[in-house]
């Protein structure tokens, strides 16, 4: 029979990968918890609108990568490309603003894009992130970086800034938006045909393209900053001056633009020194986008957030993602009614917090030694009937050999110790 495999793009999580995983995921809900966020889970499944309106109908995620299909009853869906449209088009339909002023979230969850397959990426990933929802101020901004900064520092990361910039509320990026469709119509011979076709639906998008060709001819592209209100200048350099203050590093990047139609104002990137990214790689990425809320149906709402991908992350770490493993106890019992002894010893030490491996078959102690090994433990328990009858094991450190006689009140006691 034909051995079934999972689809291309979509890998396992299995064995040792898990334990990075859980180092990854446990540290960063306890570090944005800190800043008071919670937790929201929407579901995998979102209806395509949502994505068009939210991301862009010109945008390559919503055009070329969205799982999306009509289902039975004739509705068109999608499976979640990226989580901050799912959480504010959760925030609307609950009418949490009604309840408070302002709403911190964050989301750990898997998504969806049908992207070539390559290292690090893959079309099922999970993605982190955090949504700040109705705080208008730069203080947000500098707020949001610097936790992502401070968490990514946490992990042991190194070489950490920040890439910066600003697109300005809607009047600053309609007269960014005419320049460049101004610049780029002159050279449209030059560009990708992506960017050709960008250049009508999306022209911001022509500086974010890695065709050769296209970086060559966006170098004389004009900058953002020229053209930026004097309220949007007056918010990206408050944003700039808390930074400073912090010293959280960071540089402007005035050509630097996000992928989703929904961003405005500040747009940042966090990147680190790693040898799996090159010498310098992108991270994580987020930013403002103060008009999503109003566009899927809410009041207008500023708010601000990022992502990053978790394999991604874990490419980074390495070797650092797994966290060292707490001592694995394997108990196994000898004599008449070892088996259960064995039993009660190590739901015993689970009780007490301890990793507890039991034979589940009888064997010889010689046998059982064995099995102890192949598991990987560092301490035998081994529940003899004459030890019992006196309240004791023996206590056998797989590393020496060496055993001793433990009673059972201490056992537990006398194993943390050695953890």
């Amino acid at each position: 029979m034909k051995m079934l495999r999972s689809v291309k793009g979509m890998h396992d999580i299995v064995d040792d990968e898990i334990a990075g995983w859980h180092k990854v995921e446990d540290a960063y809900r306890q570090h944005v918890e800190r800043y008071g966020y919670r937790e929201v889970r929407t579901p995998v499944l979102e209806p395509l609108e949502l994505f068009v309106r939210g991301i862009g109908e010109a945008t390559d995620i919503v055009e070329k990568e969205m799982y999306s299909f009509e289902d039975k009853g004739g509705d068109f869906l999608a499976l979640r490309p990226e989580g901050t449209a799912s959480a504010i088009r959760a925030y609307v339909q609950h009418s949490i603003a009604a309840k408070e002023g302002q709403t911190k979230w964050y989301y750990i969850a898997p998504m969806f894009r049908r992207e070539r397959p390559a290292k690090g990426r893959y079309r099922q990933f999970h993605q982190a992130g955090a949504e700040l929802i109705g705080v208008a101020e730069p203080t947000a901004d500098a707020e949001i970086i610097d936790m992502a900064v401070s968490y990514m520092s946490h992990l042991g990361l190194k070489g950490i800034g920040v890439k910066l910039n600003t697109l300005g509320g809607p009047e600053s990026r309609g007269r960014f938006r005419e320049a460049l469709v101004s610049f780029f119509q002159g050279r449209s011979d030059r560009l990708c045909t992506d960017c050709q076709r960008r250049l009508s639906t999306n022209p911001l998008r022509i500086l974010d393209c890695k065709a050769p060709t296209c970086i060559e001819v966006a170098q004389g592209a004009p900058g953002g900053h020229e053209l930026l209100s004097q309220d949007d200048r007056t918010h990206f350099d408050s944003l700039r001056r808390l930074l400073d203050r912090w010293g959280t590093p960071y540089e402007v990047a005035p050509s630097m633009v996000r992928g989703l139609d929904y961003y405005t104002r500040t747009i940042f990137e966090v990147q680190v020194d790693s040898e799996a990214l090159g010498t310098k790689g992108a991270i994580l990425g987020g930013g403002r986008y103060d008009n999503l809320v109003a566009e899927l149906g809410g009041k207008p709402t500023p708010t601000i957030g990022y992502a990053f991908g978790i394999e991604r992350l874990l490419l980074v770490l390495g070797e650092a993602a797994v966290p060292p493993q707490t001592h694995l106890i394997f108990v196994t019992g000898v004599g008449d009614g070892g088996a259960q002894r064995a039993f009660d010893v190590a739901r015993s030490l689970r009780g007490n917090g301890l990793r507890a491996e039991v034979a589940y078959v009888e064997g010889s102690l010689r046998s059982q030694l064995k099995r102890a090994d192949k598991f990987g433990a560092t301490f035998v328990v081994i529940a003899g009937a004459e030890e019992a009858a006196r309240g004791c094991v023996m206590l056998r450190d797989m590393s020496t050999g060496e055993q001793e006689e433990v009673s059972m009140d201490g056992l537990a006691a006398r194993l943390r110790e050695s953890q």
